[in-house]
């Protein structure tokens, strides 16, 4: 009886194991999650507001859209990405797009940055 449970937990154990590296695996392999942070009070965020819809962007490009001025967990996420940007916080401003490894602040360099992605 003892041996058959040892083995039993011993099978759970690695398809516990197999499971978390399955997972991490997949964690590493995903691809950079493209945001763009604006305010519903901007005029450069409604420049590239207006672009994105012209060319329609939405259904070409998959990106995840956060307004930082009415939402402050929002807003602290684009703290945080900014300091992953190495850009000084005390600065930032929107709109401000990561493209997955960069951070682009403006509507001329986000727009630019579209532009390559028709």
């Amino acid at each position: 009886m003892k041996k058959s449970l040892r083995i039993g937990l011993i099978i759970a154990g690695l398809i516990i194991v197999s499971g978390l590296i399955a997972v991490i695996k997949t964690k590493q392999t995903k691809a950079p999650e493209l945001i763009l942070f604006y305010s519903n009070y901007c005029p450069h965020c409604k420049n590239v507001e207006k672009y994105i819809s012209d060319n329609d962007l939405k259904n070409k490009i998959t990106f995840t859209e956060l307004e930082v001025a009415d939402n402050q967990a929002n807003a602290q996420i684009l703290v945080s990405q900014a300091k992953k940007c190495g850009l000084d916080t005390n600065g930032i401003g929107v709109p401000l797009f990561y493209d997955g490894t960069n951070c682009l602040m403006g509507d001329t360099n986000i727009i630019n940055y579209f532009a390559t992605k028709k």
